[in-house]
């Protein structure tokens, strides 16, 4: 059994005029950081290990929930493949992660988490809100394999009171 955890960046700032990879997050991004984790690290399911994209905005919510989940920085690792916006581009990323490792955590974006989620999950969600967390699992032994599982939870931000 594989579990994929999603967890697409927080809200960012347009407003320093930088570069997309250096968007920081805005003090809305940091709280629903710290909100989201603090849920999702109340049911145990602790990653294996962890990636995000090298955009400021992924790497700081990512951090958060480092922090906030206790998983230590060993298990952290950027990941360039990650900074992609197609849910094809994601699918290939996820077929290559390694099959010793059973539970995932990513940190990424948009359009690919919404593709993704919708292409393996069986529910469907219109949109992977900023900071919104999708758990998925799979019924298989090697991560090249993967394909529809099942949605086990779905962690959105605005539903979850302080």
């Amino acid at each position: 059994m594989k579990h994929l955890i999603m967890v697409r960046h927080g809200k960012s700032s347009w407003d320093l005029g930088v570069e997309d990879r250096d968007r920081p997050l805005k003090e809305r991004g940091v709280k629903d950081a710290h909100k989201v984790s603090r849920h999702f690290g109340a049911f145990s399911v602790k990653p294996n290990i962890v990636y995000s994209s090298p955009a400021i905005r992924a790497l700081h919510t990512c951090v958060i929930f480092l922090r906030v989940m206790k998983i230590p920085y060993q298990k952290f690792s950027l990941a360039d493949g990650l900074y992609v916006f197609s849910g094809n581009e994601l699918l290939d990323f996820l077929r290559d992660l390694p099959d010793s490792q059973d539970k995932i955590m990513i940190f990424g974006h948009n359009h690919a988490f919404t593709e993704v989620v919708n292409e393996l999950g069986d529910v469907h969600i219109d949109n992977v809100p900023t900071t919104g967390l999708v758990h998925l699992s799979f019924n298989i032994r090697q991560w090249k394999d993967i394909k529809r599982g099942k949605t086990e939870r779905v962690v959105i931000p605005k539903e979850l009171s302080l």
